[in-house]
């Protein structure tokens, strides 16, 4: 059998359901994964790969199970990381949260020799993808990444590690009050904020695979975490800390509004590149 034969194979199984564009970079990633190289499926290069575990990969597929947690990883911001159903896979939207905080706060390609670290709070870290990104691409920088969840911090870790970022993990729950030392430069939070009503909108993969702990908050209080987040920015950010969150796009203004009530000032909401509100920066 042929690369190509098995590529052609794979789209055949996954095209009904996940169209001709995404079946193909999907059958291109599965067979990757199993030594089967792009090149190999142009050059219709003969193989005698084992496809046993690939099939197994195409029937959870036929599931709606994401990608990535069939495959275990995902990259963000230039760098790979493990994923599993114990934390949402990063997205596009965040990496432009990235971008923002990297251009406010500068780069490792920057000399800040002389500047004090740069200290960073990551609420809900999940896969650490925005605690290790800040880590890796901010010079000097000292972060902090917490979540609720034993599982997520377990793949926080292992993500730190591989990716050789140094933070310092801890198991809070950002609507408990806990006492912090470090006064910090940065808040940072990609926080749960679909709101029950909004779950009939959500795509099957989401819906049934990823944590709904870090998804969903109540129709009564669509706010909850933002309120908890400025609280605690506002009593440990320094005078000239900054906070840097994701939106519910829906619920923008209303969260530049509770910031405002709070006391942040120069407040700033962000639209993503398919033109929503999604980001949002606030400082003291």
């Amino acid at each position: 059998m042929t690369a190509k034969e098995i590529f052609d194979s794979t789209i055949k199984e996954i095209e009904p359901l996940y169209g001709n564009d995404e079946a193909r970079s999907i059958a291109f990633s599965l067979l990757e994964h199993i030594g089967i190289m792009k090149t190999a499926v142009l050059a219709h290069q003969p193989m005698e790969t084992d496809t046993s575990i690939l099939q197994k990969w195409i029937e959870r597929l036929k599931k709606y199970e994401p990608l990535q947690y069939i495959l275990g990883e995902t990259s963000f911001y230039k760098r790979t990381f493990r994923v599993n159903s114990s934390v949402l896979i990063p997205r596009p939207e965040t990496e432009e949260l990235m971008e923002w905080i990297i251009r406010d706060f500068g780069s490792v390609e920057e000399d800040f020799s002389e500047k004090p670290a740069v200290t960073i709070m990551d609420i809900g870290t999940g896969s650490a993808c925005i605690a290790v990104t800040l880590a890796k691409e901010i010079a000097e920088s000292e972060v902090f990444a917490m979540d609720i969840s034993e599982e997520a911090l377990k793949i926080a870790k292992e993500n730190a590690l591989r990716n050789n970022a140094n933070i310092s993990f801890l198991k809070q729950d950002i609507l408990h009050d806990f006492i912090f030392q470090t006064p910090l430069d940065i808040v940072v939070s990609n926080p749960p904020y679909v709101t029950e009503n909004e779950k009939s909108a959500m795509q099957a993969n989401v819906l049934n695979y990823e944590p709904h702990l870090a998804l969903f908050v109540p129709n009564e209080k669509p706010q909850l975490f933002y309120q908890r987040i400025a609280t605690f920015a506002k009593k440990y950010l320094k005078p000239t800390g900054v906070c840097y969150l994701e939106l519910n796009a829906n619920l923008a203004h209303q969260t530049a509004e509770l910031f405002d009530k709070e006391g942040f000032t120069e407040i700033i909401i962000k639209k993503d590149l398919s033109g929503n509100n999604r980001m949002l920066r606030a400082a003291l």
